[in-house]
């Protein structure tokens, strides 16, 4: 049986593919997360609220579709994350 992911985990999947594709539709978010779409909008409304990554809406002919991107404060966070993911590496963790 697989292990569950922790919320860090979580957190760093969707920060970082939010960083690779500079802005991305919540529907790629949850399919390539392998998130539920309850999940998905938790952890969205909470990196949101914390000013990690900001919604963005774009007109597209006659409807708007929305997007996510990361926040400057999003970028350093996910720094940090991949410092702390080094150290554990290293040690083995």
């Amino acid at each position: 049986m697989a292990e569950r992911r922790s919320k860090q985990e979580i957190v760093y999947d969707i920060l970082e593919l939010i960083r690779k594709k500079t802005k991305v539709k919540p529907t790629h978010i949850l399919y390539k997360g392998n998130l539920s779409y309850n999940r998905l909008k938790i952890y969205l409304d909470d990196l949101e609220q914390k000013q990690l990554i900001a919604k963005v809406e774009e007109k597209h002919k006659k409807t708007m579709r929305t997007f996510y991107k990361l926040t400057d404060k999003g970028f350093m966070f996910l720094e940090q994350i991949g410092k702390i993911r080094e150290v554990e590496e290293a040690f083995g963790i």
